[in-house]
């Protein structure tokens, strides 16, 4: 019976720099049940920053990013003797477990919903990884234009016919539209625009050596929390030391 699971040995090809993209199932229907805050929810993205850590944690990647519901996942090594099946089943279930583990700490819920990330791995050159970024950053910016867009011509106009009126305008038109009501996109919080990114830092620790009666000074490797992110570039990604391994 084993001959009957064909996918179950395709691999990732070795030596391949992969990236892993999480997407959250049905999230608008979760959002309604949160009831979240529009444009955007605090909590929420304080969820989501919680999940990208327990990814972290587990699988020590060399990135992550994460802005609305998307995760995306640059591994430092490709777990799992490479199998695609067993690499995409479990990041997913594990942001879905996680998701549910750390809901009602932002939440307060009496039932518990059904959450559930969708995986795809995108093998990718070394040097298209900061291309790759940009795109998906570029993404969360015009997510944020049109979610503050939309927020506004909702307070006019139906559901219906305000998503009608977003589609038909452009950049600069949504630009003018907000600043009219008083929004200024360039004062929005940078999480907001830029998305959220998760990386490896160094931390200055200070000791004592009694043997030498002097001062010590050592580094350790923290995980960090950026979300006021620049602009992703090649030099963004030399600054934590993005490397070719």
């Amino acid at each position: 019976m084993k001959d009957y699971e064909i996918y179950s040995n395709l691999q990732v090809p070795k030596g391949s720099n992969i990236i892993l993209r999480l997407d959250g199932r049905k999230f608008h229907t979760l959002a309604k049940t949160l009831n979240l805050e529009k444009p955007y929810d605090s909590n929420f993205a304080k969820l989501m920053i919680e999940v990208c850590k327990d990814l972290f944690n587990e699988f020590s990647p060399k990135f992550i990013y994460t802005f609305s519901d998307e995760i995306n996942i640059l591994l430092s090594e490709i777990p799992f003797s490479n199998r695609v099946e067993k690499i995409d089943s479990v990041f997913a279930s594990l942001a879905s477990s996680s998701i549910t583990k750390h809901l009602n700490d932002f939440f307060d819920l009496d039932e518990i919903p059904l959450i559930s990330f969708d995986s795809r791995i995108i093998p990718i050159p070394f040097n298209d990884i900061n291309t790759y970024f940009k795109w998906r950053q570029d993404e969360a910016w015009r997510n944020c234009m049109n979610a503050y867009g939309i927020w506004v011509l909702k307070k006019d106009y139906s559901s219906k016919i305000a998503n009608e009126k977003i589609k038909g305008l452009k950049s600069s038109d949504i630009h003018n539209l907000l600043f009219d009501k008083g929004i200024n996109l360039n004062n929005l919080p940078v999480w907001e625009k830029r998305g959220i990114g998760f990386y490896k830092k160094n931390k200055k620790i200070k000791g004592f050596n009694p043997k030498t009666n002097s001062d010590t000074i050592s580094y350790r490797n923290y995980l960090f929390t950026d979300c006021n992110l620049e602009m992703f570039s090649k030099d963004f990604f030399k600054t934590i030391n993005l490397k070719h391994d």
